[in-house]
């Protein structure tokens, strides 16, 4: 059978995701600061829940974690947008963290198996082209039974506001980037990945905090 790098991408997707973070990178933090206080002890939480000492960050963006990062981790931090990526690195020198970024996708990760031992992600599979393929291919990376925390917004379990939802994401997708109707918690078990917890953190159920672990090689992820 054929493995995540050995299947196709959607590269005119993954394309077009990359330009769209290009092009709002230089605005992304002031368009996200009247919500980054909620955000902030979000972050927090989620970090706490991470294992080291190798910690893989999807979807670093701008740096916004970096201010959470645990003092016992190496953390390598990868995202799709070299100008996202480009202010990662300011932030990084400003906060004086020790943090190896990485302009890499998600989708077809460049790390061995089992490399990490745990990997976090904040508001980053909402724009994953293939976001299935994406968190199969985050559970490769981390050593079995190794944790993989997300923070993410959801589709509203709410059928008029999830179906409004569906109504605005082709638009909201297009000039934010993110899709606002994903279904994250199915995405994760469909990757083959084991829930461990899901907490509703507000907003109708629409932002939640998942804690998942990878399968012992007994139980080995879906294809």
């Amino acid at each position: 059978m054929k493995s995540e790098k050995e299947t196709m991408l959607d590269e005119v997707e993954t394309a077009a995701t990359q330009a769209r973070y290009d092009r709002i990178a230089p605005i992304y933090d002031l368009m996200e600061a009247w919500i980054e206080r909620r955000y902030g002890e979000w972050r927090r939480r989620a970090w706490e829940l991470v294992i080291g000492p190798q910690v893989l960050e999807v979807g670093v963006g701008t740096g916004k974690n970096m201010l959470y990062y645990p003092p016992h981790v190496h953390v390598t931090a990868i995202d799709l947008s070299d100008r996202m990526l480009e202010r990662a690195r300011r932030r990084a020198a400003i906060l004086a963290r020790k943090v190896t970024l990485i302009q890499m996708d998600v989708q077809a990760l460049d790390f061995a198996d089992s490399f990490f031992d745990s990997a976090l992600a904040t508001f980053v599979f909402c724009s994953v082209p293939d976001p299935v393929r994406g968190l199969r291919e985050t559970a490769r990376v981390v050593k079995p039974g190794g944790r993989v925390v997300l923070l993410e917004h959801v589709r509203a379990e709410n059928p008029l506001l999830g179906r409004l939802m569906d109504i605005l994401d082709p638009v909201v997708s297009q000039l934010m980037g993110p899709h606002i109707n994903r279904r994250t918690v199915e995405n994760v078990r469909k990757a083959g990945l084991i829930l461990e917890q899901v907490q509703d953190l507000g907003g109708k159920g629409i932002f939640k905090l998942i804690v998942a672990r990878t399968p012992h090689p007994s139980a080995p992820i879906k294809r």
